[in-house]
């Protein structure tokens, strides 16, 4: 969520609040308008770098962790092409 802003009550008598936020998947600009007296689920999202150590001949992916651990359960994706462009970022 980038902006918040809430109108006045109107001449029904309920204060709407206007939403706009960023998808964190495709960076689309996303609104929308909730009246005051609701409630909204907000999901709490946390982001995680990891360092790329090798990817195994199964298509898993082992990586990294900030306190020197690895995490070997990530798949890559399963469509040629984007596996294609996955590898050369490496």
């Amino acid at each position: 969520v980038v902006e918040v802003s809430t109108s006045k009550t109107g001449k029904h008598g309920h204060a709407k609040c206007h939403f706009v936020a960023i998808d964190i998947f495709n960076g689309k600009k996303l609104e929308d308008i909730v009246p005051s007296s609701h409630n909204c689920d907000v999901p709490h999202v946390s982001r995680t770098d990891y360092q790329l150590i090798d990817i195994s001949e199964d298509g898993f992916a082992s990586l990294l962790t900030e306190n020197g651990n690895t995490k070997d359960d990530l798949k890559l994706p399963t469509d040629d092409a984007l596996f294609t462009q996955v590898l050369t970022l490496i």
